[in-house]
C-alpha cells in the first residue's frame, strides 16, 4: 500500500510539473505584457491628443486579450467592438479595414464577419509586428469614426517597433 501510494505521489508530481511548464510556455513570437502596454498607453496618448473617446484592446498572438482601457466617457457599446478588431486583426492577420472590402456583398468572402463569434470588418483593427516582423498580437480601437480608429490603432502598433 506505501508503494502504491508513493507511485501516486511521484505520478502527481510528473503530471503537476508538465503542466506548470505548459502554463508558463508563451508563444515565442508572443507579445509581452510591456509591450502590450507601451502599445495601449501610445494609443490612449495619441486619442487624447485628438480629444477623441476610445475603448483600446490588445491582444497577444492566440488572439487572447492582453490589455484593455475604456477611456472615461467612451461608449459602452465599443468595448466589445474594440475586442473584436483586435481579435479579428490577429485571427486573419490583416488591417481590419482591408478585410472589410473582402467582405462587402459579392465579395469572395462575404458574411465572414458572421463566423468566429462575431468579427468586425471596418477599420480600427491592426496586427501588431515586432521589429523582425513577426506578428506578435493585435490591437483594436473603437469610439471614433473609422479614420480616427485607424489611426489611433496604427499609432499603437507602430509603437513597439520605436
Amino acid at each position: 500500500m506505501n508503494l502504491l501510494k508513493q507511485v501516486k505521489i511521484c505520478g502527481l508530481f510528473v503530471m503537476l510539473t508538465a503542466l506548470s511548464n505548459v502554463v508558463q510556455a508563451q508563444i515565442a513570437n508572443d507579445i509581452t505584457q510591456e509591450e502590450a502596454l507601451k502599445a495601449l498607453l501610445a494609443a490612449k496618448e495619441n486619442a487624447e491628443a485628438s480629444n477623441i473617446l476610445v475603448n483600446i484592446a490588445v491582444v497577444d498572438a492566440g488572439a487572447n486579450l492582453k490589455a484593455f482601457i475604456r477611456m472615461d466617457e467612451s461608449y459602452l457599446g465599443s468595448i466589445d467592438v474594440a475586442i473584436k478588431k483586435a481579435k479579428t486583426a490577429r485571427y486573419f492577420n490583416i488591417d481590419t479595414g482591408k478585410l472589410g472590402e473582402l467582405t462587402q456583398p459579392g465579395g469572395i468572402i462575404y458574411n465572414i464577419e458572421l463566423t468566429n463569434n462575431g468579427l468586425v470588418s471596418f477599420p480600427g483593427g491592426l496586427p501588431i509586428k515586432n521589429k523582425e516582423g513577426k506578428i506578435i498580437g493585435a490591437i483594436g480601437v473603437s469610439g471614433g469614426t473609422i479614420d480616427q480608429d485607424r489611426a489611433i490603432a496604427t499609432v499603437g502598433a507602430q509603437s513597439i517597433l520605436d
